[in-house]
């Protein structure tokens, strides 16, 4: 049974712009947490250790609401 987890910085409650991760043997899952039987995308944990670092550090300029 895969577990997937739900960031701590999520806002919980009526947040509606959550996802969950899993570890998928050597892949992580990401999915929409509104809709946990829907599509899931799967990306290296490299690429997606990456992607955080980029976040991190301001790089994508990213507003509010995870868009450009």
């Amino acid at each position: 049974m895969t577990k997937w987890r739900k960031s701590s910085h999520s806002g919980g409650g009526n947040d509606d712009a959550c996802v969950e991760l899993a570890w998928l043997s050597g892949l992580v899952g990401v999915r929409d947490s509104k809709d946990p039987e829907g599509p899931r995308l799967r990306v290296s944990a490299w690429d997606f250790g990456g992607l955080v670092a980029r976040i991190k550090l301001g790089e994508l300029n990213l507003d509010e609401r995870g868009g450009r």
